[in-house]
């Protein structure tokens, strides 16, 4: 089942052209353009402040959004490219594509975990390390997953989960081809630690009575 998209809130710009976007840069806007889908170009804006915010918040350009533009239809869209100051950085254009149900997009995925309570390995206290919490998968505009899931039913301390263990969703397919760690079960700090000691006692064990030096 499709996951819930976000929403991405923006205005019709009046006007195009170089003299436009300074215009709208001049009023805390940054000017943008929606394109694709058998349609014409659609001249957009948004406040400076939001897309600054969905910036540092990481993956605007791996996100899908529903778009909403007051006086337009909503459509699905994701970002091609966001322009910047050479100088500070700052986001000063972006351009964003119109995407068809049938649409092939690499996304990241999250992972979900189930079966802790039918897990040995958590029984005994180990502990579960996510390697990759999200998992880029290429899937459908009109079929974007809500997650992947990973049951940790019968799972012990020293298990690796990989993502060949993983039922994938109806058409999605990873994006990297090698078998890559999820996720891992290892012991607690406390075993590690009395463990730790008792392989440097048998260390110290081993050495031999020939390498002591008498002073």
């Amino acid at each position: 089942m499709a996951g819930e998209i976000p929403d991405l809130h923006a205005q019709e710009r009046t006007g195009t052209g170089k003299g436009a976007a300074r215009a709208a840069r001049r009023a805390q806007m940054v000017p943008g353009i929606v394109f694709g889908g058998d349609k014409e170009p659609l001249a957009i804006q948004i406040p400076f402040n939001e897309l600054l915010k969905r910036l540092k918040a990481g993956r605007f350009k791996s996100t899908l959004f529903n778009l909403k533009v007051e006086g337009q239809e909503d459509v699905r869209v994701i970002c091609r490219d966001v322009q910047r100051d050479v100088v500070k950085d700052l986001p000063t254009h972006f351009d964003l594509l119109r995407l068809r149900r049938t649409t092939r997009l690499n996304l990241f995925i999250p992972v979900e975990f189930i079966g802790h309570e039918e897990c040995p390995g958590l029984t005994k206290g180990g502990v579960l390390t996510t390697v990759r919490p999200e998992v880029e998968l290429n899937v459908q505009a009109g079929d974007i997953p809500d997650h992947i899931t990973i049951d940790l039913s019968g799972k012990d301390i020293g298990d690796v989960m990989h993502i060949d263990e993983v039922d994938l969703p109806k058409g999605a397919k990873v994006t990297v081809e090698r078998n890559f760690v999820i996720a891992n079960l290892s012991a607690p700090s406390s075993l590690k630690s009395s463990g730790d000691d008792e392989e440097e006692e048998v260390a110290a064990d081993e050495v031999p009575a020939t390498e002591v030096e008498e002073s």
